[in-house]
C-alpha cells in the first residue's frame, strides 16, 4: 500500500562529523541525482541484526545537479538499528537508495513563515531557510532548538544566511522552550514548518490547534517516533487469526503482522496517515503512542493505534486488523 520506489545502487562518497552524534553523509547514486524540492527524502536500504529494512532520511539543503545527496544521522541510543548501520559506512561503502519523495512540501502561498526545528529535525528545515532567505518581501523568522550547542550542526551556516531572524534555545542552559511563544510571535497568515522530536512535535501541535489560527497553517515531519518508554519485548494477541505473537524491541507491530502474512493496510511507516490504525480489544501495562496521526483525546482513550510506530510498555495488548475504513 506504500508508493513505488524506484532503487539503486549508490556510493557513500565522504562523510563527516558536524556536531556531537551527529554525522553528514554524501551519496552518489549510480544514475546520476534526480531532481527534488526542499523537504524531500530518500529511503535507503539498510542491514540491521541480518535482515534488511527500509528508513528514509531528510535531504539537507537544496538540489544542485553537481553535487550528491546529503543526508545527516543522528547516533541515538534509543535507535532500532538504523543509525548504527549508516555510522558504519564509510567512504566508498555500496548501498540501495529511493528516488527522492516529498511529503513535507513547502507552499509559496503566504509571505511569512516560521520554521522549527528540533534536534536533527534540521535537516528538511535547513533547505527551507536557504530556500526562503533569498526570497523579497518574505517575514521569516526560525527556532532551532536542542539540548546543548554541540549537538547542533549548522548552527554557523544558518547564521550567515538569517542573522537576527534566527533564535537558537539550549534546554540544558535556559530549560525547555515555552511552546506558547508561538501563537504570541504568529500571524493569521503564517505558516509553520516544524520537524523534531515527537514531544517537541506533539507539544506544538496542541499549542497550535488550541490557538487561534488554522490547523492547516501548520506543517510537520517526522525524523524519528520516538516515545514515552525505551522500546521493549511485548506480545500481541489477535483473537480473529487465534495468534499471540511477540514484537521485539527492534520490530514494529507492523513488521510482525506482515511476517506472519496476515494484511493491513499501511503508507508512511512514520505514524503520519493513520492507514496501518488497528483496533485495541485490550491492553495491560502502558500503551506507548508514538504517531502523529491520532489526537491527544484519542490517544487517551486507548481505542486506535498506529501499527507501524506505537507500541506497548510492561504489558500486552489484544488487536484486531480488521479495516473498519472511515479514515
Amino acid at each position: 500500500m506504500r508508493y513505488r520506489n524506484s532503487w539503486e545502487n549508490a556510493t557513500i562518497t565522504s562523510t563527516e562529523l558536524v556536531a556531537n552524534n551527529v554525522i553528514k553523509i554524501e551519496i552518489q547514486p549510480e544514475g546520476g541525482v534526480k531532481k527534488f524540492t526542499v523537504g524531500s527524502h530518500i529511503d535507503v536500504s539498510v542491514l540491521i541484526n541480518g535482515t534488511t529494512e527500509i528508513r528514509s532520511y531528510s535531504l539537507v539543503g537544496q538540489y544542485h545537479p553537481k553535487a550528491p545527496y546529503t543526508i545527516s544521522v543522528k547516533r541515538l541510543i534509543s535507535s532500532r538499528g538504523g543509525s548504527n548501520y549508516m555510522w558504519s559506512l564509510k567512504k566508498g561503502s555500496q548501498l540501495k537508495i529511493s528516488q527522492p519523495t516529498n511529503h513535507f512540501e513547502l507552499s509559496y502561498t503566504t509571505r511569512n513563515y516560521i520554521l522549527i526545528a528540533g534536534g536533527i529535525g534540521i535537516t528538511p528545515i535547513l533547505g527551507m531557510a536557504e530556500q526562503l532567505s533569498l526570497r523579497e518581501g518574505i517575514s521569516l523568522r526560525m527556532l532551532y532548538l536542542d539540548r546543548n550547542k554541540a549537538e547542533m550542526p549548522y548552527i554557523q551556516h544558518l547564521k550567515n544566511i538569517l542573522g537576527n531572524n534566527l533564535e537558537i534555545h539550549y534546554s540544558d542552559t535556559t530549560g525547555y522552550y515555552d511552546v506558547n511563544q508561538l501563537i504570541k510571535i504568529a500571524q493569521k497568515d503564517t505558516q509553520v514548518y516544524l520537524c523534531g522530536p515527537l514531544n517537541l512535535m506533539n507539544s506544538i501541535r496542541k499549542i497550535w490547534e488550541a490557538g487561534p489560527y488554522e490547523n492547516s497553517h501548520l506543517h510537520f515531519e517526522t525524523f524519528g517516533a520516538s516515545g514515552l518508554f525505551a522500546p521493549q519485548n511485548f506480545k500481541i494477541k489477535i483473537p480473529r487469526f487465534n495468534k499471540e505473537l511477540k514484537v521485539g524491541e527492534n520490530q514494529t507491530i507492523l513488521q510482525v503482522l506482515e511476517h506472519e502474512n496476515i494484511e493491513i493496510m499501511y503508507d508512511c511507516k512514520k505514524g503520519e496517515c493513520g492507514l496501518c490504525q488497528i483496533e485495541v480489544l485490550e491492553y495491560t501495562g502502558d500503551l506507548d503512542h508514538r504517531d502523529l496521526f491520532f489526537s491527544e483525546e484519542e490517544k487517551g482513550e486507548n481505542k486506535k493505534m498506529c501499527a507501524c510506530v506505537s507500541r506497548v510498555a510492561n504489558g500486552y495488548v489484544v488487536i484486531d486488523t480488521a479495516y473498519r475504513g472511515g479514515i
